[in-house]
């Protein structure tokens, strides 16, 4: 038996076929969408705008799970009518507006070329000010809504995005007949729904992403959405009731999409996740185990037994029940830029390729810590956690006319790891355990300078994942246990996921080093980031001068 894990990433979509006995990928493709820039829709007279055009993900759907399978097909014994099942994870909070036949208003002649009615990326950051507003609202009068997100609502989430769109686009807004996520409209489309009302959302992007939760029935009721913009109150009856953990399926299979991809019809949909949440899972999450999914982007994901009581943690992105795994509550965080500000340094400003990143990590892997004498902040698309800011940006201290640029590299890595530190030791002091570390995606696989810096900063053993599509075999797993292939998640995980030998320990002497810079950093970053608002930071560049004498020594 054989599940499919189809993976919607920021750039391209990935289709996976997976054997539900041991795991083992049989077939993979690839397909990168069409529009924009690398799939992005920009706009250049606003650098917060990231959209995506809804038709990219179609055609990416098909491609890639045709090719996929005909790939699977050079495998013994594989046949496209032993898939049993299928999964989807996507970016998120990624909310695209459609009509009352559920077909996104891009798909229309009308609106094929407006940006405000494509999809909205997880990193478009254009509603700053609705976010700030929901956030203030939210802290008089509905508290417990923000107290689960850390207290803050996010530019990057549902409702500022619906609620920016009103504001700048409201003849967008009124062609809308309702909103879904990315997660929840993939599989739906899959599954031959026609109506939003009968879409099966999903408690991931619903809990993180929209201030939904059972407790308090649901969505943000409308007294409180009426506060924000009475239009959102009116849009509430139009978006979903329930939204459910990947107990539930989100349908079957519908002829007309069985035909296209080449499977069997009839087969159960696995309800629709976040990329990393779906990766979590490929990775083998469980209590005590901290997932970390490496991209453009980092998103850390954990989970604690809904058995147990888990407080609120000040600048999480989330705690969920059901968000993860069935039967914990999910616990998310993580950066808006990491890989993206590599991308950023070699190809952007040094004008490089591939080539490039290589010998910038084997020149950047021949220095000390502290050596450069470099300190920088990894803001260059805003914080994510712990501070849920977005108009921060990035910082580079301590360059001289001597700095080379794969000293920047090096520093760059270096302030993706402070970070993933100071989100390390937030979790930690609410209570959230953190046995060991699993790290997911190409830059945890292709880039061992960067591994062993993560473990010298966080004092942690940083494994990597057996699989290279943690995402994509999430998926997959869930779709394994829907179709009963497995009992439960446990026990698909054991045999379908995986770490590879090779992990990445902390060396004692750097540890020294990196503690000292680390200090470094949270005064910079707590300073820059509003947490001390009466920083001294003269001795900050003179330090780092002093690290650098002895580092070289």
């Amino acid at each position: 038996m054989f599940t499919l894990g189809i993976d919607f990433g920021t750039n391209s979509v990935r289709a996976l076929v997976v054997r539900c006995a041991d795991g083992a990928e049989i077939g993979t493709a690839v397909v990168n969408y069409p529009s924009g820039q690398q799939g992005v829709l920009l706009d250049p007279r606003d650098h917060n705008l990231a959209r995506q055009h809804p038709g990219d993900y179609l055609v990416g759907l098909e491609k890639s799970v045709r090719d996929a399978l005909a790939a699977a097909k050079r495998t013994r014994g594989f046949s496209a009518d032993k898939v049993i099942g299928l999964g989807v994870d996507t970016t998120g909070s990624s909310p695209i507006p459609v009509d009352a036949r559920n077909v996104p208003l891009a798909l229309d002649k009308r609106w094929r070329k407006n940006l405000n009615a494509q999809c909205w990326l997880w990193k478009d950051h254009t509603s700053v000010r609705e976010a700030a507003a929901i956030t203030a609202l939210a802290a008089r009068h509905r508290p417990h809504f923000i107290a689960k997100c850390g207290n803050t609502y996010s530019s990057e989430w549902f409702w500022s995005k619906l609620w920016h769109c009103a504001k700048v686009a409201p003849d967008v807004f009124v062609a809308a007949h309702s909103w879904v996520e990315f997660a929840d409209w993939i599989p739906s489309v899959l599954a031959g729904v026609e109506s939003p009302a009968q879409v099966v959302r999903g408690v991931c992007c619903a809990g993180h992403k929209a201030l939904y939760a059972d407790d308090w029935g649901g969505l943000p009721d409308k007294e409180f959405l009426a506060l924000l913009d009475p239009r959102l109150a009116d849009l509430r009856d139009r978006l979903y009731k329930k939204a459910h953990d990947a107990t539930v399926p989100a349908g079957k299979l519908c002829p007309m999409w069985a035909k296209k991809l080449g499977l069997p019809a009839g087969i159960p949909i696995a309800i629709g996740e976040m990329d990393v949440h779906y990766g979590a899972i490929g990775c083998g999450v469980a209590e005590g185990v901290l997932v970390k999914v490496i991209g453009t982007s980092t998103c850390d994901c954990g989970v604690v037994s809904a058995e147990k009581t888990v407080a609120d943690i000040p600048g999480i992105c989330g705690i969920v029940r059901g968000a993860i795994l069935p039967g914990h509550y999910g616990i998310e965080a993580g950066q808006s830029a990491v890989g993206d500000i590599f991308k950023w340094w070699v190809e952007v400003v040094c004008g490089g390729d591939s080539a490039r990143h290589i010998a910038f990590t084997k020149e950047a892997a021949k220095e000390k810590p502290g050596a450069s004498g470099l300190l920088a902040l990894d803001w260059n698309n805003g914080n994510r956690t712990i501070l849920v800011d977005p108009l921060l940006t990035g910082v580079l201290l301590g360059q001289t006319l001597y700095t080379t640029p794969a000293e920047i590299y090096r520093a760059l890595i270096e302030a993706t790891a402070f970070g993933a530190r100071a989100i390390l030791e937030r979790l930690r002091e609410y209570g959230v355990r953190i046995d060991r570390i699993v790290c997911a995606g190409g830059i945890a696989e292709k880039n061992p300078l960067l591994m062993q810096i993560y473990a010298d900063i966080t004092g942690c053993t940083m494994q990597v994942s057996g699989s290279s599509q943690a995402c994509a075999l999430g998926a997959a797993i869930s779709a394994a246990v829907l179709a009963g292939a497995h009992k439960d998640f446990p026990a698909a995980q054991k045999k379908m996921t995986r770490v590879r030998r090779k992990a990445y320990r902390p060396i004692a002497a750097n540890r020294k080093t990196y503690d000292q810079l680390y200090a470094l950093y949270r005064q910079v970053h707590d300073a820059f980031g509003g947490l001390n608002r009466s920083a001294d930071l003269s001795r900050v560049m003179k330090d780092l001068l002093a690290l650098k004498a002895a580092a070289r020594r």
